[in-house]
């Protein structure tokens, strides 16, 4: 199925000030609050919020992109409504709609995102709903963008593409993949995006992980560098709809 973008162009340019939600807010934003409960290793609950698509529940024979995203560390908390400060979450508390479901999971305080966890829950909401698993997107930011360098590379056959924003890689780990987990890479899409004034998370990190990959001989690799932004890099990528044309341009091959 072609799921029409033209909504994404509809994305505000200049969009409102980032104002704390509010009972009110959690309402209107069409993201339903749930809870994953995993067993096995790493067993536990994961609370997330979910939005659909506007269409999703009229056309039951559709299969939908998915975007997971990650918040960041000062996002941590027992509250799920507090993913939707930044990002994708954000835009759909402020009104905005998508042509793809987004999963946004909570980390609680004084922890990390957990590769196992996330897959878990990946594979849970994927089973509950139309999923094209095909055409799976990832992307994080500061602590979420770490995670998204994390989960995309140490399983990046179940992504079409991913996007870390002014997150920390670990380029070594490129260095211990055999020929199956690297071939997996080169045919992910990536697309990092970085302030070059960020006191936070320098942004010689991402530019060392993009010389790794293109090291690897990954060639589907872009990197934005932002030359005036500091650790807030998010703001900017988020609000461009160029950003979720490029997602939806992506496939895996099945």
């Amino acid at each position: 199925m072609r799921i029409s973008i033209l909504c994404v162009m509809a994305l505000c340019h200049s969009l409102a000030a980032a104002t704390p939600w509010t009972a009110a807010d959690v309402f209107t934003t069409r993201m339903e609050a749930k809870t994953f409960t995993s067993t096995g290793t790493n067993p536990g609950k994961v609370e997330y919020l979910i939005y659909l698509p506007k269409a999703y529940p009229t056309n039951s024979a559709a299969r939908w992109p998915l975007m997971l995203y990650l918040h960041g560390a000062g996002e941590r908390s027992d509250n799920v409504f507090g993913v939707t400060w930044h990002g994708p979450p954000k835009l759909v508390r402020q009104g905005h709609d998508f042509p793809m479901i987004i999963v946004a999971p909570l980390c609680p305080p004084k922890q990390w995102w957990n590769d196992m966890k996330l897959l878990r829950l990946l594979d849970g909401v994927e089973k509950e709903y139309r999923v094209n698993t095909n055409r799976v997107y990832l992307s994080g930011m500061s602590m979420g963008g770490s995670g998204t360098w994390s989960l995309g590379l140490k399983h990046a056959e179940r992504f079409a593409a991913i996007a870390p924003i002014c997150g920390s890689g670990n380029p070594a780990f490129l260095k211990k993949l055999d020929s199956e987990q690297t071939d997996a890479i080169k045919s992910l899409h990536i697309w990092a995006f970085h302030g070059a004034k960020d006191p936070t998370i320098p942004v010689t990190v991402s530019e060392r992980m993009i010389g790794a990959l293109k090291e690897l001989g990954c060639t589907n690799v872009l990197f934005t560098k932002y030359p005036n932004a500091d650790h807030d890099s998010w703001t900017i990528t988020y609000n461009n709809a160029s950003f979720y044309h490029w997602f939806l341009k992506y496939q895996r091959k099945p």
